[in-house]
């Protein structure tokens, strides 16, 4: 009898080749493509409003836009992320003492528990496939210290009907998860995490939202 963990497992194989694909493909545009989000870095930075000498976790940090925004505001970063191709660029572009990237995989982090002051995801959750998005919140948990902050950067979806159609129709052109992440229950995801969210704020036009939770327990 078939095991119902193998379509897990297979789905998750399927993830990660697909994952790795994406990203040697789309690394050296990168932040072509992303430029309209370019803007969202620093507000990300300004929301978290850390003390200063924070260490802080950038979780699948790409081509390190996220990290170099925290960098230059003095705190001492490490960003990781699973693709070579992306981190390789950021590599490329790294002009601060304070930043540092590794690969990683962010469903089993290689370091310890309570790490980190604060632990950042920006515009990645929604690339994941379910259990990925899971496992992936609890190790940011795990590494942030107790009372720690947790900082989720994503899509969201504008209130105005026009707007809001416009938005989850173009998305789902060209983000192959955005539908089934849209239409879920992202902050109850963050509490079963163990994710208290404390602060929202809407970028973006609000079809981008921050949000700033608190390690709970």
């Amino acid at each position: 009898m078939r095991n119902p963990n193998y379509k897990t497992i297979d789905d998750e194989e399927k993830y990660y080749s697909l994952l790795k694909m994406y990203a040697r493909v789309l690394a050296p545009f990168y932040d072509t493509v992303t430029v309209v989000i370019s803007g969202v870095r620093d507000k990300v930075v300004e929301f978290v409003d850390a003390r200063s000498g924070s260490k802080i976790l950038d979780v699948a940090t790409g081509t390190g836009k996220q990290a170099f925004a925290f960098a230059k505001k003095g705190y001492y970063v490490t960003g990781i992320d699973l693709s070579e191709d992306m981190l390789k660029v950021a590599i490329k572009k790294n002009n601060y003492e304070n930043v540092k990237f590794e690969i990683a995989d962010a469903t089993n982090l290689p370091f310890e528990d309570s790490s980190f002051d604060v632990s950042c995801v920006s515009f990645a959750l929604h690339d994941m496939i379910l259990t990925i998005r899971e496992k992936t919140l609890k190790e940011m948990v795990r590494v942030t210290k107790p009372k720690g902050t947790i900082m989720v950067i994503d899509y969201a979806l504008p209130r105005n009907k026009i707007s809001r159609f416009l938005v989850y129709n173009i998305a789902k052109l060209y983000e192959p998860y955005y539908p089934e992440f849209i239409k879920s229950d992202l902050e109850g995801l963050l509490r079963k995490s163990g994710i208290e969210v404390r602060e929202r704020l809407p970028v973006l036009l609000e079809a981008g939202r921050i949000l700033k939770g608190v390690k709970m327990g």
